[in-house]
C-alpha cells in the first residue's frame, strides 16, 4: 500500500513539474493603413514568441515570427491572433522552420486565427513546420474573411530530417482549417494521421512514400489561377494538384524532400502572384 501511495506521489510530482516546463506563448497582432501605409496598430508579446518587421515602411508590411523557445515540445501551448484592418496588405512569415519534438504527455497545441477586413490582403507564408518521431501536435486554424478581403495561405509539413538521416515512424498530427467569409462557412478540412505515420504515408492515397506535404488556400480565386499553376507543371519535383470552385482555390503539394516541397510551393506561389517573403530568398 505505502509502494503504491510512494509511486503516485512521484508520478504527481513528476507531471508537475513536466507542466511547469512547458512553453506557453502568444502575440496578438493588428494592422490597419494610415496615409498610404501598412502600420503597426497593436502588438502584444507572451512567452517565448515575438513578432519582428524587418522591412521599412511601405504599401505592404511584413512580420516575422520567432519562437525563442527553438521549437514545440509536448504540453506546449501556442496562440496567434492576427488581424488586418480595411485596405492593409499584410505578409505574415516565420524566422525559421518550426521544429515540433517528441512529446513524452500530452500533445502540443498551436491556434492560429486570422481576420482579414474589408479590402485588406493577408499573406500567411511560415516556413516549413518539421515534424520529429514521436511527435504529437494539434493544430487549428480559423479564418474570418469580410466581403473583398484576400487570402493566401500556405502550410508546409516535413516528417523528418531525410538529410539527417531521420524519419517519422510514428506520431500524431492533428491539422484543423475551418475559413469562414462574412461569417459563412467557406472551406472545411481537417487532417489526421495517429499512430504508424510513416506506413500511412507509404500508402498510395496518402502520399506514396513523400514525406513533404503542403495546402495552398486562396481566396478569392478563379480558373485563369488554376490554369496558370497547371502551365509550369513541367517544373515541379513532386506532385502538385490545385482546383478553384466557391471562389477558392485550393492547391496540394507532395514531395519526397522538404527541398523539394519548398521549390514547388514557390513556383505555385510566384504564379498565384504572391510576394514571397524576403527571408525566404536569404
Amino acid at each position: 500500500m505505502k509502494d503504491d501511495v510512494l509511486k503516485s506521489t512521484v508520478a504527481t510530482k513528476r507531471a508537475g513539474i513536466f507542466a511547469a516546463n512547458r512553453s506557453i506563448g502568444g502575440i496578438k497582432l493588428s494592422v490597419d493603413v494610415r496615409d498610404g501605409i501598412t502600420r503597426r496598430k497593436r502588438v502584444a508579446e507572451d512567452g517565448p514568441l515575438r513578432v519582428r518587421f524587418p522591412t521599412p515602411q511601405a504599401a505592404d508590411l511584413e512580420a516575422v515570427i520567432v519562437n525563442t523557445a527553438g521549437g514545440i515540445a509536448g504540453g506546449d501551448r501556442h496562440a496567434l491572433d492576427i488581424s488586418a484592418q480595411e485596405n492593409a496588405q499584410l505578409t505574415v512569415t516565420t524566422a525559421a522552420a518550426e521544429k515540433v519534438y517528441r512529446a513524452l504527455g500530452p500533445a502540443a497545441e498551436i491556434e492560429i486565427k486570422l481576420n482579414v477586413a474589408a479590402g485588406a490582403r493577408l499573406s500567411w507564408l511560415p516556413q516549413e513546420t518539421i515534424l520529429f518521431d514521436r511527435c504529437r501536435l494539434s493544430r487549428r486554424i480559423d479564418v474570418e474573411l469580410e466581403r473583398h478581403a484576400t487570402l493566401i495561405m500556405a502550410e508546409m509539413v516535413v516528417f523528418g530530417r531525410s538529410a539527417m538521416g531521420e524519419a517519422v515512424d510514428t506520431g500524431s498530427f492533428t491539422d484543423r482549417w475551418r475559413a469562414r467569409r462574412d461569417g459563412r462557412l467557406l472551406f472545411a478540412e481537417t487532417v489526421r494521421l495517429d499512430g504508424a505515420v510513416a506506413e500511412m504515408l507509404a500508402e498510395p492515397a496518402v502520399a506514396r512514400g513523400g514525406i513533404a506535404i503542403a495546402t495552398v488556400l486562396v481566396v478569392p480565386a478563379d480558373d485563369a489561377m488554376v490554369a496558370r499553376v497547371r502551365a509550369i507543371s513541367g517544373e515541379f519535383s513532386g506532385e502538385v494538384g490545385i482546383s478553384a470552385w466557391n471562389g477558392l482555390a485550393v492547391a496540394r503539394l507532395c514531395a519526397k524532400d522538404g527541398a523539394s516541397l519548398r521549390h514547388d510551393l514557390t513556383c505555385v506561389l510566384t504564379s498565384l502572384g504572391a510576394s514571397l517573403p524576403r527571408i525566404w530568398l536569404n
